[in-house]
């Protein structure tokens, strides 16, 4: 049998490598288990004239879509908006967009600001000073000051507006609306060996060049460097308990496709919010015959996804296209609750440059304003480079009959439970689209843009897994701790989305990021009595 390690993380994404990093100094045995492996740079789809195609089939967003060995399967037939994620060491950094938002204090108080959903049991002063340091390892760009949103301090200079920034701008001020340059994770300047920038195409289908900052190429060689240990190709089947109830160690399948078990000491997840209740779930045993660490009943429960509400239109001047980082401004002009219109929280606006040549006409064609035949050309020029696009990413409160579950006949391809998705988008949330298209075609017609199609939702927009695995101090509506541990397996611990308790209006990597070493100072505060 192997010998047991001090800790085992599960999950090399955004959240595992950033609590992997933080507790090497501990210089305890840190093992990191990755159902998927490394990447190679060089094959990524920016590094040939084809790339967009390729985001049709091998590199889409989708599991489902994309079918990689190191995918597994999700049932979300249930659900309007469709689970996009990745599997590989940096997990869905590689694909991500890059938008760098932080929670806002507000957020963190939504039961005691508006009489809904719950308050955290952390706040944000409390996740402050790991933003900070996050946002140094992570390398943001950014411009400090936005006076609604939290004060950062990025390392690099902003993305520079290019041609779409201005025209989005100019119409903002027009209608005396908030908007700011946007924070990124794309590097403005060589920073920390990585190199800047060079517009290579769209950031979701990962960078070759290395300037978006996916956690294989930042936290990662820090991690490894100081002594922690990362084995690929490893799929966690299930997480095992001793007779005490503690968490003993991981059952999982090597690269051959052997089952192994590895004993530990300590257990982190972060998974993902459907990863990990799907590998919770999938832990029952004779103790925990509902799932491990369920006795509250909410693992699984409270998905929240963000909804986006799209629009988009096309103006007479050139745009940035596929030529920049897809997002260069954001607005939170309708953040925060206004009763007058309709619904309780707010949404984030994010602006979009345009779209490449493929997407351009694969999509303009099956929304109708892209002809065939006589007309193909002289339509697809007055299309092609002159996109303008508003997607508002609406707060998604959390309710319990949006969860994740065990399909009972999807399996993945070592026989493991495939998630199943149910959710439904609350008349809340509708409500909340439905104000922010409005506001998005108030945008779009003051820039002057024409031929104004709408996504509503986006269906491939299920980037952001949150809520399955709440954070709280009441056992009985929680399943973590203030601190990430388990309330009902002390060495056990999540880092991930999961733990959200209420879902802001924006992107939530850097605030997962933020948790997860908030996390990791607490255990190693608390190394003494982890287990009491």
């Amino acid at each position: 049998m192997k010998d047991p390690v001090d800790v085992l993380i599960i999950g090399a994404g955004a959240s595992g490598a950033a609590v992997a990093w933080s507790l090497a100094e501990t210089k305890m045995h840190i093992l990191c288990l990755e159902q998927g492996g490394w990447m190679n740079p060089a094959e990524y789809p920016s590094t040939g004239r084809d790339w967009e195609a390729k985001f049709y089939g091998e590199w889409s967003s989708s599991p489902n879509v994309r079918g990689r060995p190191e995918d597994y399967p999700i049932n979300d037939d249930n659900s309007p908006i469709k689970v996009v994620n990745y599997n590989a060491v940096g997990g869905s950094t590689v694909m991500y967009t890059a938008h760098w938002p932080r929670l806002h204090p507000s957020d963190f108080r939504v039961k005691t600001l508006d009489g809904v959903a719950d308050d955290w049991p952390i706040d944000y002063d409390m996740l402050e000073p790991f933003f900070e340091e996050n946002d140094r390892i992570m390398g943001t760009s950014g411009l400090s000051g936005d006076p609604l949103s939290p004060l950062t301090h990025p390392p690099m200079p902003p993305q520079p507006l290019g041609l779409s920034g201005p025209l989005i701008g100019k119409a903002m001020n027009k209608l005396g609306w908030h908007w700011w340059p946007s924070d990124t994770t794309v590097a403005t300047m060589d920073y920390e060996g990585r190199a800047r920038c060079i517009n290579l195409g769209h950031c979701t289908p990962a960078c070759a060049q290395g300037a978006k900052s996916s956690t294989d190429i930042t936290y990662w060689p820090h991690a490894i460097r100081a002594g922690v240990e990362l084995r690929i190709h490893c799929r966690v089947r299930e997480i095992t308990t001793d007779e005490n109830g503690m968490a003993s160690g991981v059952v999982y399948y090597d690269k051959d496709g052997v089952e192994q078990f590895q004993p530990a000491h300590v257990v982190v997840i972060a998974c993902n919010g459907v990863g990990t209740p799907r590998l919770l779930l999938n832990s029952a045993s004779g103790r925990f015959p509902n799932g491990l660490a369920n006795s509250s009943g909410l693992v699984g429960k409270n998905l929240m996804f963000h909804p986006y509400a799209q629009i988009y239109g096309y103006v007479n001047e050139p745009t940035d296209s596929n030529r920049a980082p897809p997002t260069c401004l954001w607005s939170k002009e309708f953040y925060d609750t206004d009763l007058s219109r309709g619904f309780v929280r707010g949404y984030g606006i994010q602006f979009v440059r345009g779209a490449g040549p493929v997407f351009e006409a694969v999509v303009s064609e099956q929304k109708g304003i892209l002809p065939w035949g006589a007309d193909h050309h002289r339509v697809f020029r007055k299309l092609n480079g002159h996109r303008l696009g508003v997607s508002a990413i609406c707060e998604d409160l959390p309710e319990e009959h949006n969860c994740v579950t065990l399909d009972p006949v999807l399996k993945d391809s070592h026989g493991i439970p495939a998630p199943r998705i149910d959710y439904t988008i609350s008349e809340n949330s509708r409500k909340m689209m439905e104000h922010a298209l409005a506001r998005g075609r108030e945008v779009l017609e003051t820039a002057g843009a024409t031929d104004i199609c709408i996504n509503s939702p986006i269906p491939w927009g299920g980037w952001h897994l949150l809520g399955t695995a709440r954070m709280g101090t009441n056992p009985e509506r929680s399943v973590v701790n203030e601190w990430g541990r388990s309330h009902d397996v002390k060495n056990l611990f999540i880092v991930d989305g999961s733990v959200f308790v209420t879902s802001g209006g924006v992107n939530p990597t850097s605030t997962i990021q933020a948790i997860a070493l908030y996390v990791a100072d607490q255990m190693k505060q608390r190394l003494a009595n982890l287990f009491d």
